[in-house]
């Protein structure tokens, strides 16, 4: 049974027509390229697993998706010309440009897809190398490099749809112009998000604060619009970029030690103890451990007190982690305490001595 005798029978005459064997042909050769592709990716992935070039990783997933949708845009853009070949329809003069956004949206998919595949595959690098990965550089770059994709694929869809791309930007300068004025507020939160990723003055998982503001905790997020950060009472502050270019940033996670500044103060009775108690007090904090000898290390004696003799315990901690700072601290006072003991002194507290005039 030929196609003639079949649309005889079916009462389809177009079946038997040359036009319709084309676009079954069309349409058996994107299902077999689709098949192919897939496989050839498939393989390529498995082979990208034994490579250590992150780039073969991020090709072939960037090109999972993008690449059988192209091939049926393609083919149903052949199809459709084989079809307008034999009717006069004004809907098929649309075949060419439809396909031409198709295929770009299809490119600037792939492009987004690799950015975004490069990016991950940068930061497992490091991490399984044990290095140092600077997150708010990986994602500032990657956010400017999705935005150029976007912005070139908007340019060459607009001047494959027949309009002027110099005209299209000299009318969206003065547009921009106007609404520049209307949202000067969020061009000004965009300048302080790019100010944040070319300075770096923070990154995300720093601990920040502000004096000039109540902003204190981790930075969890950096957008273009708004920075996140999460308060140490676990609630979200969300603070707009153009803030940071008006205040002042303090940024502790960025110190390389942590400061102990304390005051401790004995009673006037044992003045005659006081040069031994700081003198064992400095030996003490020199002979420790967790103490940084390279930095500042001050124990004096400094003031004569309302009711205490006072001196002066100023030095710096090897390590930065809160909690683990509180610890050694806490061993430091305690020594000092046993210090202030062992010569038989007593630390200071607030006291008052009434003299009693005996004369009548």
């Amino acid at each position: 049974m030929n196609f003639k005798t079949l649309s005889d029978q079916l009462g389809i005459t177009s079946i038997a027509e040359p036009w319709f064997h084309q676009v079954l042909l069309v349409i058996l050769t994107a299902f077999l390229a689709n098949i192919a592709a897939q496989l050839i990716l498939r393989n390529a992935e498995k082979v990208a697993r034994h490579t250590t070039s992150p780039w073969d990783d991020a090709i072939i997933d960037a090109a999972k998706r993008p690449v059988p949708i192209a091939i049926w845009i393609i083919s149903i853009a052949i199809v459709a010309k084989v079809i307008s070949e034999q009717y006069d329809y004004n809907v098929f003069e649309y075949i060419a440009p439809a396909r031409t956004v198709g295929i770009v949206a299809c490119v600037a998919w792939f492009f987004i897809r690799l950015i975004r595949s490069f990016s991950q595959s940068i930061i497992q690098i490091n991490k399984r190398k044990g290095l140092e990965i600077d997150f708010t550089t990986i994602d500032a770059l990657s956010k400017l490099a999705k935005l150029i994709v976007v912005i070139t694929s908007i340019l060459i869809i607009v001047e494959s749809l027949g309009f002027s791309v110099s005209g299209v930007l000299t009318a969206g300068g003065i547009g921009g112009l106007a609404v520049g004025f209307a949202a000067k507020d969020l061009l000004a939160n965009f300048f302080g998000g790019l100010t944040i990723y070319m300075d770096r003055p923070f990154s995300v998982g720093d601990w920040i604060r502000s004096p000039d503001k109540e902003i204190e905790g981790s930075v969890e997020y950096i957008s273009w619009r708004h920075t996140r950060i999460r308060a140490f009472n676990k609630n979200p502050i969300y603070v707009p970029n153009a803030l940071f270019t008006t205040i002042v940033v303090e940024n502790p996670s960025r110190m390389t030690n942590r400061r102990i500044k304390e005051t401790v103060g004995i009673r006037y009775d044992d003045i005659h103890v006081m040069d031994v108690i700081v003198a064992e007090v400095k030996q003490m904090l020199q002979n420790h451990a967790d103490i940084d000898n390279s930095q500042t290390l001050i124990v004096n004696f400094m003031a004569f007190g309302p009711s205490s003799l006072d001196f002066l315990v100023y030095t710096f901690t090897k390590t930065t982690d809160w909690i683990n700072y509180h610890e050694i601290k806490q061993d430091i006072l305690l020594k000092i305490a046993n210090i202030i003991s062992r010569h038989h002194a007593k630390i200071a507290f607030p006291t008052q001595t009434l003299h009693i005039d005996s004369q009548e």
